[in-house]
């Protein structure tokens, strides 16, 4: 019997098949859209996937200024950061988030689903987020995924 025939495979750098995907945020739930593309970007839709390695796809996300959410979230909802300066708590809607920054409001959710390390941080950079329909990957070929 071929013993090497049943070996576990672990990806590495250079042995990972990194493509380039478009997703279409039109219409699409924040949170469920969010933790999609937080799994093609961490790669736990491939088969090889490793948990130490970066071994997901490039992800180009399309009309993030028109993504939705549920409830009373749009005014309810709450994003907080800190200034380093006392006193320097700063707090901001999803509603005014989406009118001043509407790619920030898909970044914050992903980055959040993903891992708080080196890795994480890395994985952040696969991210590509524009507000309207026009992206410049075009020369990558992405291809259209629908979750």
């Amino acid at each position: 019997m071929n013993t090497l025939s049943y070996k576990t495979v672990s990806a590495n750098k250079k042995t990972v098949n990194k493509q380039w995907v478009i997703v279409d945020a039109q219409g699409e739930i924040l949170g469920r859209l969010s933790s999609n593309i937080a799994k093609v970007i961490r790669g736990k839709h491939k088969p090889g996937y490793t948990p130490h390695v970066d071994c997901g796809d490039n992800v180009i996300v399309i009309n993030a200024d028109k993504v939705k959410l549920t409830g009373n979230k749009l005014g309810d909802k709450v994003y907080v950061r800190y200034t380093g300066y006392p006193g320097g708590q700063r707090f901001i809607s999803p509603k005014e988030l989406l009118q001043k920054h509407p790619t920030r409001i898909i970044e914050k959710a992903v980055r959040g689903m993903l891992p708080k390390t080196r890795l994480g941080r890395a994985l952040f950079k696969n991210l590509y987020v524009y507000a309207g329909n026009e992206h410049p990957h075009a020369a990558q070929n992405p291809v259209e995924v629908k979750f």
